[in-house]
């Protein structure tokens, strides 16, 4: 079918007009919809839009062969500037379809169908599928036929083109912007890329490629073909596709040649196809070269170059004086093509590829060839880092990872984690094995009364009768004297320490365990030290409640437990150490049986089961135990705010802790902090405090509203957080907030002021815009000044209620100061109006006037455009 120009641009008006329909509506695409929006073929081969078309006289510059386009043109401009914002977004939009002429051809259906089929009857069956360029969704559609639950993630540039991308595929990642602009999460992330990718000498930046030490990642940017490829392979994960349709340039360029050596030392070469230069006629027009090239990643290359990848790198003059590929000039061409000799684009010799049959007899050549190509296809490499490995891989790493359970034999601190495995067995019957004795040099359990320095026999005296009574409601099995062979006494340098059945964490001094008087001569300072608060759980409401002081609260208690025991020893009432702490060894090891159960230092065993008597029993309860915090990263499942970013600290749904890395519009991988009590608590409020600064922010700028509500929110934050914790700036508080990266923005929150530090502005009004109430203005210009000052433009409303004028008044005292400029429905003052490109300003004003004939301002439109024809300047005359 040949190319229809007026056809194809009318389909392309019909598609627009749909899709600014859908817009405004805010709703999918119907069938019919997306019908006339799949008609859509860009504006490649269409140049009549470069031809000027805002009024009719601009006829007379249009060729005779394209004046049947003129009044579909006019059409054009006409509905997207009805359907544009401001002027700025119409000119954006009208720039992009005149850049589009020379690259927007999309491949024909029935190619990328046949791509994207063979890839798939291959083994490439992907799960996320990159489309860097992707007009209005070729591949994507083909992928979608073969692999219905692909998640795809389509960039195209093109503003127009990407607006109906997206009313043709709501649910996929559609992206209204270039490829450059993809974050570094996906990077190593995709299994397929695939596209036709634009070409020319357009340059890309992109700081990561152009800061580079690799010369060929440094030189690619500066046409975006090499770009495109060297992208893709970052992106593809190992083992992944890279299918592009690319100009000959790629191939053959000789100054290509460091690009195409970068692709053979980091993916496989699995094929090249030279596809027709008529392969784009029926869409676009034109005839132009292009190929096939398929890569697969595999970074870790360490082996020599194949003699095929030799060759790709290669390029040879041919007779008529141009430059072929190496590996092109090897494989031939797909079945029923001609080669010719003509001329490239710009006009230089070149060889051409022409098929001798339609698009459908090109799709079949096309497979047949890909057929014999994709046999250097590597599907162990393709597997091996796939989502979905092979269901034995999968099945293996399970068995291993999972622990066996040998309940008969179950060591005693598994035991205490599981209180319901760790029934009491009736006194009669006898455990096959043995219970290990607790280990003895594990350290000593403090009480209450060792915090205050009593001994035991004043702790006998001063305890009730009643809790003595408590104590010995214990069951037998607990009551029950130790064996003789595990005896315990105090002197214990006779035997070994039993060791214990969890491994040690901490390096003990010595393997002997002597008993120590914290009565007498004890300094309370060395038996805070041996606590850590922090990390070892509380066993009793005492210990919950020194977990919950500051350390300054703990250093003022140790000083007045000090100055109390210093008190009892002046006044001759220090309490003496029990003797039989003090006693000599061989006194001690003489002692009855009786008398040895009754330890004067308790002890514990950290990995078994409680077995001492707590001296509050009746304050006691069962704690449920905490699970351990997994500190395992995790997708984020909170809300994403506006003014996050990579290290943003954040809570997540269920209020834990963490910060954001990886952050996509998509989504963020959340890093879970290991904070507790204090620090977290004060974490969590720098949070709700930060939040509620950036809201405010953002709110005032967008609104240009003060935010009564938004400012409460962040004083009140700010207040509690000051009552709590101390000052932002406060030196125990600035470490903490710099863990995060707005960290630094909000310690600008308070300044310094006569040595302390008082709120900054934001907390009292908007910091974003004036709202100064000018109520002292005397005059029209004051007026105008007072505008500019609060929203940056000219706001009749505004000067009309700080003045006693009217309008009319307003404007006839501003005359020649303001002049109306309907491109943007409103009014700038002349520095602003009478400034850039005022010819072509002058010119789209002149259409609007065309268009708007009964517009009521078009006395003032009149007179602002003679003032952009005044400053005009001289045109040069023709010598």
């Amino acid at each position: 079918m040949a190319f229809n120009r007026k056809q194809r641009l009318r389909d392309n008006i019909e598609a627009i007009r749909t899709a600014f329909i859908l817009d405004r509506e805010r709703r999918t695409a119907t069938a019919e919809e997306q019908a006339i929006l799949r008609k859509y073929c860009g504006f490649g081969g269409l140049k009549c839009i470069l031809n000027p078309a805002k009024e009719l006289t601009d006829a007379v510059h249009w060729a005779k062969s394209d004046l049947e386009l003129f009044t579909p043109t006019v059409e054009l401009h006409r509905l997207v500037r009805e359907n544009s914002k401001d002027d700025t977004e119409y000119k954006r939009y009208v720039d992009a379809m005149k850049q589009s002429v020379l690259t927007a051809f999309y491949t024909p259906p029935e190619i990328t169908g046949t791509i994207a089929e063979a890839l798939h009857e291959h083994g490439i069956r992907p799960d996320r599928v990159l489309e860097p360029s992707a007009g209005v969704g070729a591949f994507v559609d083909a992928v979608l036929e073969n692999k219905p639950d692909a998640d795809i993630m389509a960039f195209e540039k093109d503003l127009m083109t990407g607006k109906i991308l997206g009313h043709l595929h709501p649910d996929q990642k559609v992206r209204v912007q270039g490829f450059e602009k993809i974050e570094k999460p996906f990077t190593d992330y995709f299994d397929l890329a695939i596209s036709n990718i634009p070409f020319g000498d357009v340059a890309v930046f992109d700081p990561e490629f152009t800061g580079s030490q690799d010369p060929a990642r440094r030189s690619a940017p500066k046409a975006i073909h090499n770009y495109f490829f060297l992208k893709s392979l970052d992106a593809v994960r190992e083992g992944g596709i890279v299918a592009f349709i690319t100009s000959q340039g790629v191939l053959d360029a000789p100054s290509n040649a460091p690009i195409r050596e970068y692709m053979m030392r980091n993916a496989n070469l699995v094929g090249v196809a030279r596809l027709p230069n008529n392969l784009f006629t029926d869409n676009a027009g034109t005839e132009v070269g292009s190929d096939l090239i398929i890569l697969q990643k595999n970074s870790g290359k360490k082996r020599e170059l194949y003699d095929y990848e030799e060759l790709f790198v290669q390029t040879e003059k041919t007779p008529i004086g141009s430059f072929q590929n190496g590996y092109v000039g090897s494989i031939g061409m797909i079945p029923h093509s001609d080669l010719i000799s003509g001329t490239d684009p710009y006009g230089k010799p070149a060889y051409k590829v022409m098929h001798r049959d339609g698009i459908g007899q090109m799709a079949e050549d096309l497979r047949e060839h890909m057929d014999i190509e994709l046999y250097k296809l590597d599907k162990k490499l393709y597997e091996m880092h796939s989502l979905h490995p092979a269901q034995g891989k999968s099945t293996v790493t399970e068995t291993i990872s999972t622990p066996v359970v040998t309940p008969e034999i179950q060591p005693r601190h598994e035991m205490a984690a599981k209180p319901e495995a760790a029934t009491p067995q009736p006194e009669e019957e006898k455990s096959e094995i043995e219970p290990r004795r607790p280990d003895y040099s594990e350290g000593v359990q403090l009480s209450l009364l060792d915090l205050w320095g009593m001994t035991e026999e004043v702790r006998k005296q001063e305890a009730p009768a009643k809790k003595k009574k408590t104590a010995k409601k214990e069951s037998p099995a607990r009551r029950m004297p130790p064996k003789p062979q595990a005896q315990v006494t105090p002197k214990v340098t006779t035997a070994p320490p039993q060791p214990s059945v969890a491994p040690l964490t901490e390096k003990r001094d010595s393997h002997e365990t002597k008993p120590v008087s914290f009565a007498a001569k004890g300094d309370l300072d060395d038996i805070y030290a041996s606590l850590d608060w922090d990390t070892n759980p509380p066993i009793n409401g005492f210990y919950e409640m020194m977990m919950d002081l500051t350390p300054e609260r703990r250093k003022e208690l140790r000083r007045l437990a000090a100055q109390h025991q210093e008190k009892q020893r002046v006044d001759g009432t220090a309490v003496k150490a029990a003797p039989a702490i003090d006693m000599p060894e061989k006194e001690a090891t003489k002692r009855p049986e009786a008398q040895t159960e009754v330890a004067t230092v308790p002890v514990t065993d950290n990995n078994a089961s409680e077995t001492t008597t707590s001296l509050f029993p009746e304050f006691e309860t069962e704690k449920p135990k905490e699970e351990p915090l997994d500190l395992s990263p995790r997708p984020f499942n909170g809300m994403l705010e506006p003014h996050y970013r990579d290290g943003s600290m954040v809570l997540d749904a269920s209020r834990n802790l963490g910060y954001l890395k990886g952050l996509t519009p998509y989504g963020a991988t959340f890093q879970p902090l290991d904070l507790t009590g204090y620090q977290k608590e004060k974490a969590m409020l720098y949070v709700s405090l930060r939040d509620a600064y950036e809201r405010l922010y953002r709110y005032e700028a967008e609104y240009h509203d003060e935010g009564s509500a938004q400012r409460g929110a962040l004083n009140t934050c700010y207040d509690e957080f000051v009552m709590r914790y101390g000052n932002l700036n406060a030196k125990h508080n600035v470490k903490l907030l710099m863990m995060d990266v707005a960290g630094r923005d909000i310690l600008s929150l308070e300044r310094a002021e006569d040595g302390r530090f008082v709120k900054a502005d934001i907390f009292e009004r908007p910091v974003s815009f004036s709202v100064e109430s000018h109520a002292n203005v005397s005059s029209p210009e004051e007026a105008l000044s007072a505008s500019l000052n609060k929203f940056g433009t000219v706001n009749l409303d505004y000067m009309r209620e700080i003045t006693d004028s009217t309008e009319e008044g307003l404007l006839d005292a501003l005359k020649g100061r303001i002049f109306y400029n309907p491109l943007v429905t409103g009014y700038e003052i002349k520095d602003r109006f009478i400034a850039g490109n005022v010819i072509e300003k002058a010119e789209r004003i002149e259409a609007w006037m065309g268009d708007n004939p009964e517009n009521g301002r078009m006395p003032e439109v009149k007179q602002a455009l003679e003032a952009l024809k005044e400053a005009e300047p001289p045109r040069i005359a023709f010598e």
